[in-house]
């Protein structure tokens, strides 16, 4: 019930004023809200590559079968900070948000395997928006707060071995969790009390990834890396309640809750399907790495809670193109620290599977889609393997046609990455 008037408002330009901004997006509205995908800065600093590439000392969070490469035991996470900025084609509004982007722990598992496992976001939802309506004399008569808020997690553990030379496979098991919110509250003028409708929700699911990785080696040194994961089949399900009650709302915007209208349970369902990515890259041995993937999958299914039958929005189908790599000027160097740092950069073309009706008075979907441009920078610590790791990216998301928001951010990544070598035995001559 809440979801149809919700994003009516909160997307399109009849929405008169833009009065608070929190968390994320107000395209965190949909589904779960504004997803994260599992990439580390070093992936997301090469435009999202992930299918192919692999590393004796990095963890590839999209690709399984890339944990049999690991040769070092590897500590890493990353912390995310996003500068937003919304335009609806004659306002505009910006925010900052910093938040976890990954804790992950890997290490090899003899010569031939190798692990990790850790703790992720998996999705976001934080808006706050206000819709204000005056009468002809310019007196406000009324005004409606939506907000969201919550996301979700996932903990996971991967695998990769070899099962033939230069060949991996993988596997990759998650679990998600978390709990999501979204509210709209009314206030009229000469009503003593305003009306809210809340609905709250705990997701639950888990996901099982397969992956595999071929490696050959070409002349002069060059060396060739295809690989796909699948993602199979999955299903989030919510348990929640909807509630509409009357309430006070004192001078510092707090609420005091009066009478409750109804109070009801919901459930919902998410199914996402198969989603299949598949890369290759080209390059020499921590010197230089050029690469590119593609990633697909069918538009998500969604019922109850997540019912998105609706004259404003609805799934469709998703794809992503990211081309990137890496350049090395000396990783041996003595003398030079520059020439030790690894330079990454990449570009990323998105469809995000999302289509919305912006216009009260029409049926045209728009296709919400996604653009990026990344670089980055991992810094050596000390003559090992271990990295301070610096991302940046700009991108936009979204359109201000068709009555909608056009998003441009910049993001920053910040994260570490220590090497060491575990769990062998010492010998003492």
């Amino acid at each position: 019930m809440i979801k149809k008037g919700l994003i009516v408002i909160t997307l399109l330009v009849s929405v008169s004023v833009f009065s608070q901004r929190t968390v994320s997006s107000p395209y965190s509205f949909f589904g779960v809200g504004e997803e994260f995908k599992p990439r580390t800065i070093e992936q997301a600093s090469m435009g999202g590559l992930g299918a192919a590439y692999n590393s004796l000392y990095q963890i590839n969070l999209t690709n399984p079968a890339a944990a049999a490469y690991l040769r070092y035991s590897t500590y890493t996470f990353g912390l995310l900070n996003n500068d937003l900025t919304i335009d609806d084609g004659t306002k505009k509004q910006s925010t900052t948000t910093t938040n976890l982007n990954y804790f992950t722990i890997g290490f090899p598992l003899g010569t031939k395997a190798g692990a990790h496992f850790g703790l992720q976001p998996v999705s976001a939802v934080g808006y706050s928006l206000v819709n204000n309506v005056f009468d002809a004399d310019e007196t406000l008569i009324e005004r409606t707060l939506f907000k969201g808020n919550g996301g979700l997690n996932r903990i996971y553990g991967s695998f990769g071995i070899f099962a033939a030379k230069n060949l991996s496979l993988g596997v990759e098991l998650d679990f998600v969790f978390g709990n999501v919110e979204n509210s709209i509250r009314t206030q009229r003028s000469g009503v003593q009390l305003a009306t809210k409708n809340l609905e709250t929700a705990n997701v639950r699911g888990g996901a099982i990834k397969l992956g595999v990785q071929y490696k050959k080696e070409l002349k002069d040194k060059l060396m060739l890396d295809v690989g796909a994961s699948l993602k199979l089949s999955n299903t989030f399900n919510a348990n929640g309640r909807e509630y509409l009650y009357s309430l006070a709302v004192g001078i510092n915007d707090s609420e005091a809750p009066r009478d409750t209208v109804y109070n009801v349970a919901s459930r919902g369902k998410l199914k996402n399907p198969l989603e299949a990515i598949i890369g290759v890259g080209l390059g020499k041995e921590s010197k230089w790495y050029l690469g590119a993937e593609y990633e697909q999958q069918d538009a998500i299914v969604a019922e109850g809670y997540f019912d998105t039958v609706s004259d404003a929005y609805k799934f469709g189908n998703s794809n992503r193109i990211s081309i990137g790599g890496f350049y090395i000027p000396n990783v041996n160097a003595i003398n030079g620290y520059w020439k030790r740092i690894k330079y990454s950069a990449g570009v990323r073309f998105e469809d995000t599977g999302l289509l919305v009706n912006g216009s009260s008075t029409s049926n045209t979907f728009t296709s919400i889609k996604d653009f990026g441009m990344s670089f980055g920078l991992s810094l050596p610590l000390g003559k090992g393997l271990s990295n301070i790791n610096l991302g940046f990216e700009y991108g936009k998301r979204g359109t201000t046609s068709n009555g909608l928001i056009q998003e441009n951010y910049f993001n920053v990544r910040v994260g570490l990455s220590l090497n060491d070598i575990w769990f062998i035995k010492r010998r003492i001559d």
